[in-house]
């Protein structure tokens, strides 16, 4: 499925940056001031960063288990191969042991998906040349097919932590994300997977609020709890939202719950009729997290306020879902963000949801 959304490059280099905030330090920042030509100069411009940095901090390394025919002990011998090589008269002790390597799967998913990059016509020349230069240090690691790649067993930890934007662009690439693109200077034209975008443009919000806002409000993917007549929680679905924003003020909870929707359409044909509508289940979810939450705050006496958004990704639909509804005594609004737009003016959206339900 292709959806054509007309996000512009730099607003997804924006996106990433506050994702992956690792993207804001070292030598990523100087992006910012750079245009791109398409979706895969940009993610060849951050292999080649994120390459470079690592080569001067040092590529990762991981202990890697090896059997080898060594003419000195190493690790365990192999007694039965040791044996084999004394019967063919090699003076050879085959042993088995553990060495670092930086022939591990996160250089590895690194280096195939430069490697894919570079066969790309999109990318420049200059963006090529760096990426050549990076491999060469890269020579030790095997190739591998991104698409056999088990993304969710790779994980993170303080030694490795760097490399997480790298795998992230590279996941986007094995996916196919991003096949084709405009031939334009600004907008990015053609996306394959819906769901990472609508992961990216959540944390996107998320981290937004959480980095540039800090000192007004709290910023978290909260999970809410179902508040039940009895204790009977079988079967029930965890209530986990996008984006709960809560203003900081010791004698009142002021919360605003956001689903960030990343949608081909944002509006859906009634059953009945040609008439456009809501996606029901999104207004039903938001509904549902805002009672809920509401009623946690009243069974402990919390003074509180609790309103709900729908905020969605623009589309190039004529009618953008944008209305305020007070259900149950409760604000809910539907809004769009505008990703077409200079990020500035993202920002300015941004900003102006905080100001309008917080008075910021």
């Amino acid at each position: 499925m292709i959806i054509d959304k007309g996000i512009r490059i730099k607003n997804i280099y924006y996106m990433l940056s506050y994702a992956f905030e690792f993207i804001k330090h070292t030598g990523y920042a100087d992006m910012a001031t750079e245009d791109f030509d398409n979706i895969h100069d940009l993610f060849a411009a951050i292999l080649a960063q994120g390459v470079t940095y690592q080569l001067k901090r040092g590529l990762y390394k991981e202990y890697i288990h090896k059997k080898d025919d060594l003419t000195t002990i190493r690790g365990k011998i192999n007694i039965q191969e040791t044996i084999r090589n004394k019967i063919l008269k090699r003076q050879q002790i085959n042993c088995e042991f553990d060495e670092l390597s930086e022939n591990n799967i996160y250089n590895q998913v690194v280096k195939s998906a430069a490697s894919l990059l570079l066969r790309n016509d999109n990318v420049n020349d200059r963006h090529k040349s760096r990426l050549k230069q990076s491999l060469l240090f890269l020579s030790n690691v095997d190739d591998i097919d991104l698409k056999n790649v088990k993304w969710g067993s790779i994980t993170f930890h303080r030694n490795n932590q760097n490399y997480r934007i790298l795998i992230n662009i590279c996941n986007l690439l094995a996916r196919g994300l991003l096949q084709t693109t405009d031939t334009g200077h600004s907008k990015l034209a053609t996306f394959i997977d819906e769901q990472s975008m609508c992961r990216l443009y959540e944390k996107f919000i998320l981290e937004y609020y959480r980095q540039e806002h800090s000192n007004i409000i709290k910023s978290e993917a909260l999970q809410i709890p179902w508040v039940l007549d009895d204790d009977n929680r079988n079967l029930l679905p965890i209530m986990q939202t996008d984006i709960t924003l809560t203003k900081k003020d010791k004698n009142k909870q002021d919360v605003l719950i956001i689903d960030a929707k990343y949608y081909r359409r944002a509006l859906s044909n009634n059953n009945h009729s040609d008439k456009l509508t809501l996606h029901s289940g999104n207004l039903y979810q938001i509904f549902t997290y805002v009672k809920n939450k509401e009623a946690e705050l009243l069974r402990n006496k919390t003074p509180h306020k609790v309103s709900g958004m729908l905020l969605y990704a623009k589309t190039d639909e004529q009618i953008a879902p944008n209305d305020t509804y007070q259900m149950s005594g409760n604000q809910i609004s539907v809004s769009n963000l505008d990703l077409s737009k200079d990020f500035s003016e993202i920002r300015a959206q941004l900003d102006n949801i905080l100001a309008k339900h917080f008075n910021a």
